[in-house]
């Protein structure tokens, strides 16, 4: 099969609403020695835990790549769950057909499955694999988790992630890829490069087009000038912008009509809105998403019908649709040329452009953040993270600089510019690993006597795997206690203790203060979301209350526990995107769509290594601002929302006599309040050497850091910070570079560490390569408290290489 066959069985297939005979065909291109092996399950043969979610199953075809056996699948889906639970649910039911759960005995190692829901519209091309574990030559089913990875398909989707990835197999003549290949093929990662080169040049034109409008127009240069905006600053959020409503538009949320429910809006809105369908424009940016971001989207309406455009848009709320600087977006045309947004013509390719909208077009859009078991093979919102990583060195100016070195193709790129910041994005795996590990050590402690920390570690790391299989025995229990049914397959898999203490560990999980003090873009703060969320969703079989959602979970926890600062602007406006972007993931409510919390005083920017003293902070002070604080979260109103920040930064003034330096103890005053500090700190610390710092030493000098020294690099002082706003008994995990070990300037954090903390996790990446950067690192877990002698650490030396090993896995192996 040549390219342009391959493109076009790909395009027929994924670009429409699901059809078994376009599957089919599809499928034996793309196996070549598939077995076919027919059956189709429906009705008694659906397990019962999935009877409320899986209506039909069909097996089309069996295949073997020499050293892995693969099934093919199409399941039928019955209705629309929630999309949190929708995920683990239908990769549960996969997980459980491999392992030979129902009915046959024999494992499979993996399955290619087209997931269908009732429309049939858009769907899931997936490939899922079981990770079977094994101890002492036994395969241990229970912990045996599956993975999967998913490509969004269907009539309102685009086809040109899945053509980049699997055109490779369709063109080669043998059409027998191994499960390796398969897994390739599914790999994001060239994808989301693609994405980051197409948004740099995108970025590149819109700072351009913008310098030539305030060298001529010298009204929109005033109005920049008296507000201090750079057309750098102001590209960036254009297009932070314009992606958070590709996010959206996926939801359905845009152009619905006035009588219609929510999320029954075209899901390609903003392509519709240039295309003119929702009114005439002399110039897309100033007549169109200039009123869209400052009037539809960031403020109340008496109903939620906008005229402007004939159609219904959500109130969002939250500040990002907020105009740059407060610039005079009504009364000043900043007129960027059209073509920047579209210039695309038809070809037999396809639609061929470069701008903005042509660019983005390309690509799926996902709303939900991948997890270590499920990736999309899509834009997600940690993809905000990666690029405020990319480019959060271009300044105004070294913009010149910038231009100069990618049009001259040298070695000066993105990575060089962001040494000098010390940005380095944390792989996820490692995000969700330390993510783990301190919630097992921080519910070790609080449920002490009650819950060992094995049961603790499985609750936590596979409790997502017994959701099914434990609310299935809890209805049959009930059965027989009634006398409705005599026996049961189906006992509890999550270990007894946390069943029988489930509402305390709930009350534990709702309660817990988190805080990152270099919080980048957000990404400890949204792991440690979803594994409170995750464990909180797992405790809802055995915590039968009402409002039990991963919404209300997550509103809670964003409300309540998490707590983040960094001393850049745009990273604290990155970690407040992706908070709300899981926020809105599960907002399922149809007929009224919840504006957005405010974040401004969770998500702090500020110099989390200075600005600690002695305030005078009263009782009635301290109640005023957290009520304050509270309403202000809540907030919708524009002009009340302007009074209470203006009267919660006028009581911050008063308390700290005009200060404006950022300080703990003040703006999380309720933290330290109820707990003395908070239950874990978690942090990737800026990787800025010390000969980039001599300007900020005299300052870190007066501050009396114990771990001082002329000659350490700036992320040292944030383990000295992490230690004193931890709450005694308290956790810090940190990632950083592991010169500290071994350098002499490291000598007195060596001390600190081991005088006043339980040092528990050890792990030195030694030679590995955490980050696309050569840095050296190491994880850390400590705990506030004083060690005794015969404390012990557990400590991995991870290789170079490690092979066909996962990383987390050899960690786990490899503890001594």
């Amino acid at each position: 099969m040549d390219e342009a066959q391959a493109k076009a069985l790909i395009r027929k297939t994924f670009e429409n609403e699901f059809n078994e005979e376009r599957f089919n065909r599809f499928i034996s291109e793309l196996l070549n020695t598939m077995e076919l092996a027919r059956f189709d399950y429906f009705g008694a043969y659906i397990p019962d835990p999935y009877k409320d979610h899986i209506c039909r199953y069909k097996r089309i075809g069996k295949y073997n790549d020499g050293k892995n056996r693969i099934d093919v699948l199409i399941t039928y889906l019955k209705k629309q769950t929630l999309i949190e639970r929708a995920r683990s649910r239908q990769r549960n039911f996969v997980a459980g057909f491999l392992k030979g759960e129902y009915g046959s005995s024999n494992r499979k190692n993996a399955a290619l499955v087209a997931f269908v829901p009732p429309d049939e519209e858009d769907w899931r091309f997936s490939l899922v694999k079981v990770d079977y574990i094994i101890e002492n030559g036994e395969v241990i089913e229970k912990k045996s988790p599956a993975r999967r990875w998913s490509f969004l398909v269907g009539k309102n989707e685009a086809s040109h992630t899945a053509q980049s990835r699997l055109i490779h197999i369709l063109e080669d003549d043998e059409h027998n890829p191994t499960l390796a290949q398969l897994e390739e093929a599914f790999n994001i990662e060239s994808v989301t490069k693609e994405f980051f080169e197409g948004y740099r040049d995108l970025l590149i034109r819109t700072v351009n087009e913008l310098d030539k409008i305030v060298e001529s127009d010298e009204k929109v240069k005033s109005n920049f000038e008296s507000r201090n905006i750079n057309t750098v600053d102001f590209a960036k959020k254009l297009l932070e912008q314009i992606v958070f409503l590709y996010f959206l538009q996926k939801k359905g949320w845009f152009g619905v009509d006035r009588d219609d429910r929510w999320s029954t809006g075209p899901k390609n809105f903003l392509r519709r809105l240039f295309d003119k369908k929702y009114g005439n424009y002399e110039n897309f940016f100033n007549d169109i998403l200039e009123p869209l971001f400052y009037e539809a989207l960031a403020h109340q309406r008496d109903e939620d019908f906008y005229s402007r455009f004939n159609c219904k848009i959500p109130f969002l709320n939250g500040g990002l649709f907020e105009p740059i600087g407060e610039y005079d977006w009504v009364h000043t045309d900043i007129l960027l040329p059209d073509d920047l947004f579209s210039n695309s013509h038809r070809t037999p390719e396809g639609d061929i452009g470069d701008g903005i909208l042509d660019v983005f077009d390309r690509f799926n859009f996902t709303v939900k953040e991948d997890e270590p078991l499920e990736k999309e093979v899509a834009i997600d919102p940690e993809l905000l993270g990666k690029l405020y990583e990319k480019f959060n060195a271009i300044r105004p100016d070294n913009f010149g600089e910038y231009k100069k070195a990618l049009k001259s193709k040298k070695s000066l790129e993105e990575r060089k510019f962001n040494k000098k910041f010390g940005v380095y994005y944390t792989p996820r795996e490692i995000v969700h690993y330390m993510c783990q590990e301190s919630l097992i050590n921080h519910l070790s402690t609080e449920l002490e006597g009650k819950c060992t920390r094995e049961d603790i570690e499985d609750f936590i790391k596979h409790g997502e795997q017994y959701i099914e299989n434990d609310g299935t025995a809890l209805i049959k229990e009930q059965r027989i206690k009634e006398g409705k049914q005599k026996t049961s397959n189906y006992g509890p898999k999550l270990p007894e203790s946390i069943r029988e203490n489930a509402k305390l560990i709930d009350e534990k999980l709702r309660d817990i203060k988190v805080c990152d003090p270099a919080v980048g873009s957000g990404a400890f703060l949204v792991g440690m979301m979803h594994e409170i969320v995750n464990a909180r969703n797992v405790l809802s079989v055995h915590v039968k209350e009402p409002e039990r959602t991963s919404y209300n979970f997550k509103w809670e926890c964003i409300e309540n526990s998490l707590y983040g600062v960094d001393v850049d602007a745009g990273a604290c406006e990155v970690a407040k995107l992706r908070l709300w972007l899981s926020l809105i993931v599960d907002e399922e409510d149809v007929t009224k769509i919840k504006p957005l919390p405010n974040l401004d005083y969770k998500i702090v920017q500020g110099d989390s290594l200075l600005g600690v003293g002695e305030w005078i902070f009263n009782w009635k002070s301290f109640k005023r601002f957290r009520e304050l604080k509270a309403l202000y979260f809540n907030e919708t109103n524009h002009k009340k929302k302007r009074r209470l920040k203006h009267q919660i930064d006028e009581l911050i003034s008063e308390i700290t006599n005009g200060r404006k330096d950022f300080d703990f103890n003040i703006y999380f005053s309720e933290v330290f309040h109820e707990k003395g500090g908070f239950d874990v700190v978690i942090a990737n610390p800026p990787y800025v050497r010390q000969e980039r710092i001599k300007e900020y030493k005299p300052s870190l000098k007066r501050a009396k850091y114990k771990v001082f020294n002329s000659t350490s690099d700036l992320y040292t002082y944030f383990y000295e910070r992490a230690w004193k706003i931890l709450r005694p008994g308290g956790f810090s995990c940190f990632i950083s570079s592991n010169k500290w070990m071994r350098a002499k300037y490291g000598e007195k954090l060596r001390n600190l560490l081991k005088e006043n903390t339980e040092v528990l996790d050890l792990i030195d990446f030694g030679g590995y390569p955490v980050f696309e950067a050569t840095v050296d690192t190491n994880i850390i877990l400590f705990k506030k408290k004083q060690p005794h002698e015969a404390h012990r650490v557990r400590f991995v030396n991870v290789k170079d290489k490690l092979g066909d090993e996962k990383l987390i896995s050899f960690i786990e192996k490899n503890q001594n």
